[in-house]
């Protein structure tokens, strides 16, 4: 079966942090994060069938300005190391989970790609009406994305998983 799950923003292999919700199947398409993007992307674009994508945690940043966007990418841009250590180490708030062993260092490109992307309700529509069903999972206490307003956005075209008590990560 070939891979359809990808990975977040300076992370490789990190599906099994994610194996509590993961269904894996050929009909099935997962992502965390950034990853989350890129699994819209080719459900979105799919010839073949596909049933379900899973979204963990997506990165959501259009309720952001671009003067946030802007200043993550200066802080990017100046220091890339202590830029991706910090968000590893938010990502995994509350739990203290080891990220270093899924570590792959991020890109400008995907950075910024990932803060300006803009999830359009026509096409969560459009996968929809192609018969694929979304879900989305979201922590309480994320401290990368607003899991409120995440909620709110792709709670008209998803199943929505809010776990208390848990952040970006899950």
């Amino acid at each position: 079966m070939i891979s359809n799950y990808f990975s977040g923003f300076c992370l490789k292999e990190e599906r099994e942090l994610f194996s509590e919700y993961l269904i894996e199947n050929d009909f099935t398409i997962s992502g965390f994060s950034y990853g989350a993007i890129k699994a819209f992307k080719k459900a979105l674009n799919a010839q073949e069938r596909v049933d379900l994508i899973q979204l963990f945690s997506p990165a959501f940043f259009q309720d952001k300005d671009k003067k946030y966007i802007r200043m993550q990418l200066m802080f990017f841009k100046k220091d890339a190391k202590s830029y991706c250590e910090n968000f590893l180490k938010n990502i995994a708030y509350p739990k203290s989970v080891d990220t270093s062993k899924y570590f792959k260092q991020g890109t400008y490109e995907e950075l910024e790609e990932l803060l300006t992307f803009i999830w359009e309700k026509e096409e969560l529509e459009k996968l929809i009406n192609k018969g694929t069903k979304i879900e989305v999972y979201l922590g309480s206490e994320d401290k990368i994305v607003d899991a409120n307003k995440t909620r709110e956005f792709f709670k008209e075209f998803a199943t929505i998983y809010y776990i208390n008590n848990v952040g970006h990560i899950l």
